[in-house]
């Protein structure tokens, strides 16, 4: 029995992907279908509630400072998310080469993530500035956690079996680490990949409204100022399209990388 062509492959599966999609769209749609009636009957102020439509009318009105203020936070948002993953990767392999040293660094980075971004992110600024490296060591701070924990679990997860079969063959740690334990890693570590992209971006607007000159926190902060809700959500719907937009690249990444697996697996 011969197997279906790639392209028929990959039409199936998106047919499946729109189909799981299809509850999500609905209540979404409802939500939104409901908001704009209770808008409409209730007579509340568009400065205290507007309606959906509005909100999308006026981005679009407004879409060019909108789209001028995303690049600075999508420039903040990988930047940090970069060094976050650099970071959580070499901190991930000292300290399972070195049991020591995961005894002595966990409780400091499990400690780092207790500190209130609200009262870090004006230190930060205050120390390095109102440029871009204040806001990627912020995002860097919000999203490396989840990865490194991530990563740390999928070395543990490592199938015993293959390890004493390549340390019966002599083979060095590092060679076990490379063809056993890093391969076993590679699901939790996009498990904890996906968790990270979606604090990235709320991570860059925060270290936004900390201090800066352009990007969505300010944006954001400026229209909550004027009076404006509208724009404010407007600014938001732009924030969660490019969370989705970065989430749908990491799940891409993860296809590529691990070919191997089912997609059905990778969803559950």
């Amino acid at each position: 029995m011969t197997s279906p062509p790639p392209s028929d492959s990959r039409v199936a599966a998106l047919g499946a992907g729109l189909y799981r999609a299809i509850p999500a769209l609905l209540a979404g749609f409802v939500f939104l279908a409901a908001w704009e009636l209770y808008v409409d009957l209730s007579g509340i102020k568009p400065s205290i509630l507007p309606a959906p439509s509005r909100i999308l009318t006026q981005g679009w009105l407004n879409r060019e400072a909108l789209i001028a203020n995303t690049w600075p936070t999508l420039g903040a948002t990988l930047g940090g998310f970069a060094l976050s993953l650099a970071f959580a990767f070499v901190s991930s392999i000292l300290m399972d080469f070195m049991p020591s040293m995961r005894r002595a660094l966990l409780p400091i980075f499990i400690g780092s993530q207790t500190l209130p971004l609200v009262a870090i992110a004006p230190l930060v600024v205050l120390w390095f500035g109102f440029g871009l490296l204040p806001k990627i060591l912020l995002v860097a701070l919000v999203t490396f956690f989840p990865l490194l924990v991530a990563l740390l679990q999928g070395y543990e997860a490592t199938d015993r079996d293959i390890a004493e079969l390549l340390n019966s063959m002599k083979a060095s740690r590092w060679r076990i680490f490379r063809l056993a334990r890093l391969p076993s890693s590679l699901p939790y570590f996009f498990a904890g990949l996906r968790i990270s992209i979606t604090y990235a971006v709320v991570g860059a607007i925060f270290a936004e409204y900390a201090g800066a000159a352009r990007g969505l926190g300010i944006y954001i902060l400026n229209a909550k100022n004027n009076f404006r809700p509208d724009l404010v959500l407007a600014a938001v719907v732009v924030s969660a399209v490019l969370t989705l937009c970065l989430f749908a690249v990491t799940l891409m990444i993860e296809r590529l990388v691990m070919p191997w697996q089912p997609s059905g697996e990778r969803r559950r």
